[in-house]
């Protein structure tokens, strides 16, 4: 086992139906996951194949009882962020010949580009966000911001989460401060204003 965990090429060990059984840190790491977490995931999720009639091919090709290596060019999105293409290499392997075989799966790296940058944050506000920010960056509390804008708390807090999620903001603070930079809110003024 410390032979496998050694193994700079990621590699793991699947069922016949490429079920992942055992994976080493190499290969776990292209996931940005933890030993033993990829363990049952199939390997048709985590790699594209280019061609899917390899696919098809290599699965008729165990089910008959061959017992070649058979090498998929596939494509899959790093952990890292990286868009990689490489090799996988399938062979079956068993104890004895009439045993059902599982895989032995090799990943050799070819190449990688980098993933598109993610789209800009959209630059605008609806008028109900714009007053929510407003109010937000000159301290308003959620309840405050709802006595002002006539919502409830609750309606406060769903305005404020799709701005979160639409301007990819982690709290309130990056929220005003966003608003500030996309010109949502008017730079040099107090009280805020849209």
């Amino acid at each position: 086992m410390t032979l496998f965990d050694r193994i700079p090429m990621p590699v793991a060990v699947c069922d016949a139906n490429g079920a992942i059984i055992l994976a080493n840190p190499a290969m776990t790491a292209e996931w940005g996951e933890t030993s033993g977490s990829l363990r049952g995931r199939n390997v048709l999720e985590l790699f594209r194949p280019e061609e899917e009639t390899q696919v098809l091919r290599i699965a008729e090709a165990v089910r008959l009882g061959r017992r070649s290596r058979y090498p998929v060019a596939v494509r899959w999105d790093a952990a890292d962020g990286a868009r990689r293409h490489g090799e996988l290499t399938a062979e079956p392997v068993s104890d004895t010949a009439a045993a059902v075989p599982g895989l032995l799966v090799l990943l050799r790296v070819l190449g990688e580009e980098r993933a598109p940058a993610p789209e800009p944050p959209a630059r605008s506000a609806t008028a109900a966000e714009a007053r929510i920010l407003a109010l937000l960056a000159g301290g308003a509390t959620t309840a405050q911001a709802a006595r002002d804008t006539g919502l409830t708390t609750d309606g406060v807090t769903y305005h404020l989460r799709r701005l979160t999620e639409r301007w990819g903001a982690a709290n309130r603070t990056e929220l005003v401060a966003r608003a500030y930079a996309l010109g949502v809110l008017a730079p040099g003024v107090w009280p805020p204003v849209a």
